[in-house]
């Protein structure tokens, strides 16, 4: 049984990563969030009332290097998820996307270098850290593996800051890790999608006007391609590398989170009008924003290779699961 820390705890991947905690290990876990993005809704709320015993809830601002005192421990393993995602914010507040992601890593790895016991630390990246390759060179290998070169492709661009806390935040990572001895993982998730994801990505925004029964219906950039990989798959996958010796060595490991399916946002929407039962009459066909990436799929045979994870999840069945969540729980009015 371990002691567990995860920081943005209340956000979609780290609720899900509780959750998944709670059910298939005896762990207790200490969640702590700033509730800027992550919500103390009735499913966290249900969550901290069924494992009561083993599951803490911290409210606490990261970027206060005081703050890591509140959090109690020894922990074996860390979760660090907190950042500020989500393209949008990207272009509202990109100063505030850099000064929460990387001062709350920089914090987190200050605080872990003190320990006399280092707990295993997971890093969230992105697959946001090399996107910038394809535009800048116009090459990117399909399916992508870990090793290709991290790129900013325009620094001017406001699109591009949460990628660059991704990428200096691997830089973080690597040669702390080295430097101060501390076990951990890299893990580059590629489009994580389910219930309670928010209302801002492109599944969710999906899902709602699909409900609303939107006619013409947006549909921003139908020719790009991503691939989708079902929530409780993705934090399996985070469990699976945390638990493995296979990730116990120096330097550290980056690893691939996502599916084999590479699906244009033309063939995703096709899926959920599909299970919606709907279709609109048309389409209103929207560019993408500057910057933005026309082709990812991320190779996921590393991940394989070390742990022997792949995904169960159908984007169909993921989908449906997905939908029927946002059906009850629609985008509350402002």
């Amino acid at each position: 049984m371990r002691n567990i820390l995860i920081t943005g705890g209340a956000g979609f991947v780290g609720f899900h990563l509780a959750r998944h905690l709670l059910v298939h290990t005896q762990d207790t876990v200490v969640i702590t969030d700033n509730l800027q993005r992550g919500r103390m809704d009735e499913d966290l709320k249900n969550l901290l009332a069924t494992y009561a015993t083993r599951l803490t809830f911290i409210q606490a601002d990261l970027t206060d290097q005081a703050a890591f005192e509140m959090l109690g421990g020894p922990f074996e393993h860390i979760y660090h998820l907190a950042a500020v995602n989500g393209t949008k914010h990207f272009y509202r507040m990109p100063s505030e996307v850099l000064r929460i992601n990387t001062l709350s890593l920089a914090f987190l790895l200050e605080w872990v270098a003190k320990m006399e016991q280092k707990p295993k630390v997971c890093f969230t990246s992105s697959n946001e850290a090399y996107a910038g390759a394809l535009e800048a060179f116009g090459v990117l290998p399909l399916p992508t593996p870990e090793a290709v070169p991290l790129v900013i492709s325009d620094p001017y661009n406001a699109r591009w800051t949460y990628a660059g806390t991704k990428l200096i935040g691997e830089l973080f990572m690597i040669h702390y890790a080295s430097t101060f001895n501390i076990p951990g993982v890299i893990v580059r998730p590629h489009n994580f999608y389910g219930p309670r994801a928010g209302y801002d990505h492109v599944i969710p925004e999906l899902c709602e006007r699909i409900r609303l029964k939107v006619d013409p219906f947006p549909l921003m950039s139908p020719e790009e391609t991503r691939s989708f990989c079902y929530i409780e798959d993705a934090v399996e996958a985070m469990r699976m590398l945390m638990e493995s010796a296979a990730t116990d060595k120096q330097p550290i490991e980056t690893v691939h989170i996502g599916s084999h399916d590479e699906t244009t946002i033309q063939g995703l929407a096709d899926h959920c009008f599909d299970i919606a039962g709907w279709r609109p009459t048309a389409l209103d066909i929207k560019p993408s924003p500057a910057g933005s990436v026309k082709r990812r799929l991320g190779d996921i045979s590393k991940i394989n290779a070390l742990v022997g994870w792949a995904p169960k999840t159908s984007l169909k069945d993921g989908l449906k699961q997905t939908i029927a969540w946002y059906d009850a729980h629609p985008k509350p009015t402002a």
